[in-house]
């Protein structure tokens, strides 16, 4: 088969040619649902609780007393152990059971809240500044792990139930849909804390309410089947390992049985093609969106009443979600060249943060929601993608073809080295807006944004100048 231009020459896919084959296609058809509805609710929910501590930032420094610092602290202490998370999580859901983690992630997620409101409720800060702040910080560190098991872990899942031929050949639309729950549950959480504040509640119902809910959603993903094989299905990726295992008894006269897929190595993810330049640029891309995603309530609310900043910073979220769906739909419509895709919004949205860095303290209402639904495009497809189709093509990768147990650990590879980098950097936002002002800022994105461009290069030159006909797949990795 020709190359599709994800560096794979080859799909998997269910041929349903006996009677056998087409019934496990349906049962793997009947049960795809369920597994997207859970595990996009799974990350609706992270994003939900997440989101909801930016958005009452303003509450935090003015009526709780943290200071912009310590809140600036909260969001690099986040990144960072949310980035080690990502590495572990993905690691412990190719390891042990992917549902047993993505429950524990919601239920810490859920407690992390909780404890927040208790040293709002309690008034910590008023007893010991220094407690106050140690308590807030460390309940952030532990948030920042639990909520690392959704983006890895769910892709995992996502990817061991959407492995029949249609769904590779749709992969960009199907995770472009599936990849809208982060954003979903970021404009819930804008909405949320909107009517939580214009109904005149005490802003800690913005937090508490998220905690409900991710307790409730840890409850019903327990139910769920995290791989089609625990039920009897046999898919693709178990019939090519089974038959590497009778070419293995074969060659050696061995009688050795399958004992199912051994997890991947980090080593041994980081060596496939492109998984390294992937995780680099997804670190800039990411640093510009959390920069967004962290500080613009807060930037709003410097110019807007805190209902109107919420409600206009949740018009970047809504344009996140057509986001992915687009880049997902065009990248399939040409054979599966991301890059090529992704490196086309990241010129456009360098152009808009060009105008941003100008114009920004002078736009009106209206102008702010028209450019920040364009900018959550521009941001929310390469995101969404790189973190999703992208990493079920390269877990597919011919050297791991047959081991379903690598798509965690290359997606939280991905996404956690995307998150050191975002963590390092965020730490850069907070002194850059006080010495030089919000133009500064936006500058420092469009650095961000140009530099993970470049870290694409070579996969975007490869993907519009292939390689002459019989150039082998093998000498083509080699060049990247």
């Amino acid at each position: 088969m020709a190359s599709n231009g994800n560096g794979s020459t080859e799909k998997t896919s269910l041929v349903h040619n006996t009677k056998e084959d087409e019934e496990t296609l349906t049962k793997l058809k009947a049960y795809q649902p369920w597994a997207f509805f859970v595990t996009f609710g799974g990350y609706f929910m992270a994003h939900f609780s997440r989101k909801c501590y930016s958005t009452v930032k303003q509450q935090l420094e003015h009526e709780a007393g943290y200071s912009p610092l310590i809140l600036s602290e909260m969001d690099t202490v986040f990144m960072g152990t949310y980035a080690a998370g990502n590495i572990i999580s993905g690691k412990l859901g190719d390891t042990f059971n992917p549902t047993t983690v993505l429950a524990i992630g919601l239920f810490g997620s859920g407690t992390c809240l909780f404890l927040i409101n208790i040293s709002l409720w309690f008034d910590f800060l008023s007893f010991s500044m220094a407690l106050g702040n140690f308590f807030i910080i460390a309940v952030y560190f532990m948030f920042g792990f639990f909520q690392s098991t959704g983006g890895p872990v769910g892709t995992a899942v996502m990817g061991n139930w959407f492995c029949d031929k249609k769904s590779i050949e749709n992969r960009g639309l199907i995770f472009g849909l599936w990849t809208c729950h982060q954003y979903c549950g970021d404009v819930t959480a804008a909405i949320c804390t909107a009517l939580v504040l214009g109904a005149g509640w005490n802003y800690t119902w913005a937090l508490f309410l998220p905690a409900l809910t991710n307790i409730g959603w840890g409850i019903l993903t327990m139910r769920l089947v995290a791989d089609p094989a625990d039920v009897g299905i046999i898919t693709p990726e178990v019939k090519i390992r089974m038959e590497k295992l009778k070419a293995k008894q074969l060659e050696s006269g061995s009688t050795a049985v399958d004992e199912g897929p051994a997890p991947i190595s980090y080593a041994a993810a980081l060596r496939i093609p492109m998984v390294a330049q992937y995780a680099f640029a997804f670190g800039f891309f990411k640093l510009t969106n959390y920069v967004l995603f962290f500080w613009l309530p807060y930037f709003l609310g410097k110019h807007f009443d805190p209902v109107t900043a919420n409600l206009i910073a949740s018009l970047y979220s809504v344009g996140m979600m057509p986001g992915g769906i687009i880049v997902g739909v065009v990248s399939d419509l040409f054979g599966g060249r991301r890059a090529s895709v992704i490196g086309t919004f990241m010129a456009c949205l360098f152009v808009f943060l060009g105008i941003f860095s100008q114009k920004s303290e002078d736009l009106s209402a209206a102008a702010l929601l028209i450019m920040l639904c364009i900018m959550g495009i521009l941001v929310g497809g390469p995101n969404n993608i790189i973190t999703s189709a992208v990493a079920a093509d390269l877990a597919s990768h011919p050297s791991v073809r047959g081991n379903n147990k690598s798509l965690g650990t290359v997606t939280g590879l991905i996404n956690g080295c995307g998150s050191i980098t975002a963590s390092i950097g965020l730490l850069a936002v907070g002194p850059l807006q006080s010495m030089f002002g919000w133009s500064s800022v936006w500058l420092f994105l469009m650095g961000c944004t140009f530099t993970g461009t470049a870290l694409m290069g070579t996969k975007i030159k490869d993907e519009l100048f292939p390689a002459p006909e019989g150039y082998s797949e093998v000498d083509s990795n080699l060049a990247v």
